[in-house]
């Protein structure tokens, strides 16, 4: 149990890095392209299928049942706003237990309904690698993205003066940084390799299984649709403006300045595709840092590979991956100019941008949301 804990404490956190998301609701109560559109589907089969062939509830009767049970899990700390426009969408309390950095709530049955990331927690409560739990198949999941209350979480940004000062440096770096992650979503577990070289924050059979999870997120879109190669960091209007809006309805902020300017906020506010095509050129700043949301893994891959690969180098660049951890906030470390570019979560950045930054998404990496609520399926039967 103790190296469950620890793993698992180690993992969930890279979810909450970010120090400038509001949180809200009563917490104290409360592969390739190709293949990746039927890949994303295997990540959420447990909760698929005829759900009166299995005897299993239904994904609403399961919300409603561990609603009313007051037994529905989440971190806080600005990863919440999915699990409240889920609640909320069946005419639900928008309240939670606030989830530890364990699956240990779910393991003793004190939470039914527990939040976890596709590539983190959801491969510690079903495998039985070092510091899983082995649940298997007995687990199911409740998909946001099937859901339709999908948040788009890690992208790469970096200050709007930053952008307009340096373009085709943005440019060098973004192309760089996407062909490593092209190139990381068709060898996923070279990737994981790759990361555990420098350095990986876990062991060597989760950095695999998170490497095969993270390139579902980048090359499948909210709908389930196949994301070509080429098009790999693209904004997805309709994913971006769904983000916006739920961001704008469950982030809550004491300040009204902050407030004011998050509900008038729109997506040229927050993110411009302008540098996601590089057509060459002399680079107005070569020696790069880019901060992570939180220690060497294969959340991160994409840049580890174009790091290790040269890619970056080919583009004249010298890049330095900054780990992240600990009191680290990538937002506040890329707008006081500590480092270059940052990788943040789309909500992060739009609390930022309300609370006065001025920051910019140049490229959106993942193309879908990685949170489910998994449960035991013996917890919900009919």
């Amino acid at each position: 149990m103790k190296n469950k804990r620890v793993l698992a404490a180690l993992l969930a956190a890279s979810c909450l890095a970010a120090l400038f998301t509001a949180c809200s609701g009563d917490t104290s109560s409360s592969s390739t392209a190709e293949s990746s559109a039927a890949s994303a589907d295997a990540s959420s089969s447990a909760a698929e299928g005829s759900s009166e062939s299995t005897g299993l509830m239904s994904d609403e009767e399961i919300i409603k049942k561990a609603s009313s049970e007051n037994k529905v899990g989440n971190w806080g700390l600005g990863n919440e706003y999915e699990i409240q426009a889920l609640l909320s969408k069946y005419g639900l309390p928008t309240d939670y237990i606030t989830m530890d950095f364990t699956m240990d709530q779910i393991d003793k049955d004190t939470i039914t309904l527990a939040s976890a990331m596709t590539f983190n927690e959801l491969g510690l409560i079903k495998n039985n690698y070092d510091g899983g739990y082995n649940y298997g198949d007995e687990i199911g999941v409740i998909d946001m993205n099937d859901q339709g209350v999908a948040m788009l979480e890690d992208n790469l940004f970096c200050t709007k003066e930053f952008a307009k000062n340096n373009p085709n440096t943005v440019k060098a770096f973004v192309a760089a940084s996407m062909k490593g992650w092209t190139y990381a979503c068709e060898h996923p577990d070279e990737a994981a390799e790759i990361v555990f070289k420098y350095g990986s924050s876990v062991s060597a059979d989760h950095q695999k299984y998170m490497a095969s999870e993270v390139a579902k997120l980048v090359t499948t879109d909210t709908k389930g649709n196949a994301v070509s190669a080429s098009d790999v960091g693209k904004m997805d209007e309709d994913a971006m403006q769904q983000t916006l809006d739920l961001a704008k309805q469950y982030i809550k902020l004491d300040d009204a300045t902050a407030a004011d300017k998050l509900a008038k906020l729109t997506l040229d506010d927050i993110r411009s595709s302008d540098y996601l095509t590089y057509d060459g050129g002399a680079v107005e700043k070569s020696d790069l840092k880019v901060q992570l949301k939180w220690l060497p893994q294969a959340q991160f891959m994409g840049y580890y590979v174009a790091l290790d690969k040269g890619y970056y180098k080919d583009n004249g660049l010298n890049v330095e991956i900054v780990s992240g951890g600990g009191d680290v906030s990538e937002t506040v470390a890329v707008s006081n100019g500590t480092v270059d570019f940052g990788v943040t979560w789309v909500s992060n950045l739009i609390n930022a941008n309300a609370g006065g930054m001025e920051l910019l998404e140049v490229a959106q990496v993942y193309q879908r949301s990685g949170l489910v609520l998994c449960y035991k399926k013996s917890r919900f039967t009919k």
